[in-house]
């Protein structure tokens, strides 16, 4: 049994060093909600020393909210977005370039917006074909993706709250963050093990993610990313990057 556990780096914070010792995939921002060809440029040289997967991490450009506030960008825009970021950071990464992943309110918006999303991956299809896709479990934008061609790697988060339909509660929301270390890596085993993850109404909702993402800027991520890690470690859940899955071919 194995699961990928990714993290959101490079994007100013304190721990990614130590951060990048407990994971098995990065993604680095991209110089829209934060980062620069610098800093891109040592969080790609400190993921190949950790023998980490490294992903492009696009966001709206919007450092001063950090990407988490929603853009009114047309479709075509949201698609060059995507595209310009992912290549400036592909001339730094290069071939170790493995997937792709959004970043916050873009993320949100593309994982439900269906004309955004279809037009999203039919672009990285067309441009980018050999990225997986990292998207949240069981959104629009993951089986369009894999409708056109790429692998995806249905992603689920320990650090956030669900609604019982599986979308990620607000981070404004009683319950939408989850910075307790030890509650944080009983949801990655039961995840990893059971494809389960209890909403905020108590439920149980159903998952079955390829990876398991740890925001690189929570509250206390160097703590909760080791809890995780022994966690899994303890449970006998290898860490392992994910190739993610691609559609089953027709029949016939």
């Amino acid at each position: 049994m194995s699961i990928d556990l990714n993290c959101d780096l490079g994007e100013g914070g304190p721990h990614d060093a130590a951060l990048l010792a407990l994971v098995s995939s990065v993604n680095v921002a991209c110089g829209g909600h934060a980062g620069d060809e610098r800093t891109m440029a040592a969080t790609v040289a400190l993921a190949r020393g950790n023998d980490v997967a490294i992903g492009a991490h696009p966001g709206y450009r919007d450092a001063g909210g950090f990407g988490r506030r929603e853009r009114r960008l047309s479709t075509t825009a949201t698609v060059d977005l995507v595209l310009q970021q992912i290549e400036v950071f592909a001339r730094i990464a290069g071939a170790a370039l493995h997937h792709v992943k959004l970043h916050g309110a873009l993320y949100t918006t593309v994982s439900h917006d269906e004309e955004r999303a279809g037009a999203v991956a039919a672009a990285l299809a067309a441009h980018w074909p050999r990225l997986v896709v990292y998207a949240l479990a069981g959104c629009p934008f993951g089986g369009l993706a894999r409708q056109a061609g790429l692998a995806v790697a249905e992603e689920a988060f320990l650090d956030r709250g669900y609604a019982a339909d599986g979308t990620l509660l607000p981070r404004s929301t009683p319950g939408g963050l989850i910075d307790d270390p030890a509650e944080a890596a009983s949801r990655a085993c039961r995840l990893a093990q059971a494809g389960l993850v209890t909403t905020a109404a108590g439920t149980d909702l159903v998952i079955r993610p390829d990876t398991l993402c740890i925001h690189g800027d929570g509250a206390d991520s160097l703590a909760c990313a080791r809890a995780v890690r022994m966690a899994l470690d303890r449970a006998g859940v290898a860490v392992r990057t994910s190739a993610g899955r691609r559609a089953a071919p027709a029949a016939g």
